[in-house]
């Protein structure tokens, strides 16, 4: 006779292989979307990169826009998760919007795919992008986030008061993503390594000084 809690043990681990496999099979397709774009990207080359049988591909994401989709998706909230764990509100203005800065351009530099999947959907004019309804929700806490750090900042007379949130974001993405986005050029145009960790440093510490003086209030304002 079976044990009485033998048939939910069974639901477990079947419940843990099947998020196992779902893992594998994302990160496999965000590599393959990333490298390929979405044309070029292959089913058959996703599966066997996530080392997972196509028919289990199939079942849990559907075709491959489904999947390219629930890639783009998983790519924002991943990076909206390591936002919301910076507790941003818990340091003054200035602390908040250096510890946003550098978390933005460490996620490019730890993610290069990232980048490159965010071109894959500009080239695709945003389509599949357009299609995600939970897309607006994840960036609008992050958008008033910003502003309330940049109310606090005015408020304490350190930042200038006509700052658009919005701006002022897609300005911090811009510093981190460009950088990472087009190194392997820079670094020839200017004849310097901007892979190397000096440089690295170097430009991180260059785009929290451009972000915080810019947003410095000046005097008598």
């Amino acid at each position: 006779m079976a044990e009485p809690d033998a048939e939910p043990e069974i639901v477990r681990k079947r419940t843990r292989n099947s998020a196992k496999t779902k893992a594998s099979i994302l990160a496999a397709a965000r590599v393959e979307f990333a490298d390929r774009g979405f044309e070029g990207a292959r089913v058959d080359a996703i599966a066997e990169r996530a080392g997972a049988n196509k028919r289990l591909l199939y079942h849990y994401f559907g075709n491959k826009e489904d999947l390219y989709r629930a890639v783009l998706l998983d790519a924002y909230q991943e990076i909206r998760r390591g936002e919301r764990a910076l507790s941003l509100d818990q340091y003054d203005p200035i602390q908040a919007m250096d510890r946003l800065v550098r978390f933005t351009f460490r996620h490019f530099l730890a993610n290069p795919w990232f980048p490159r999947l965010l071109g894959t959907e500009n080239i695709e004019n945003a389509r599949f992008l357009k299609t995600l309804p939970d897309i607006k929700a994840l960036h609008s806490p992050l958008v008033g986030q910003i502003a309330a750090i940049i109310e606090r900042g005015n408020q304490e007379g350190l930042f200038r008061r006509d700052v658009d949130p919005v701006q002022l974001y897609i300005s911090v993405a811009a510093l981190g993503f460009f950088y990472v986005s087009n190194t392997a050029t820079l670094s020839v145009i200017f004849e310097r390594d901007l892979s190397s960790v000096g440089m690295v440093q170097e430009r991180e510490a260059h785009a929290v000084q451009m972000v915080l003086d810019y947003l410095r209030a000046k005097p008598g304002a």
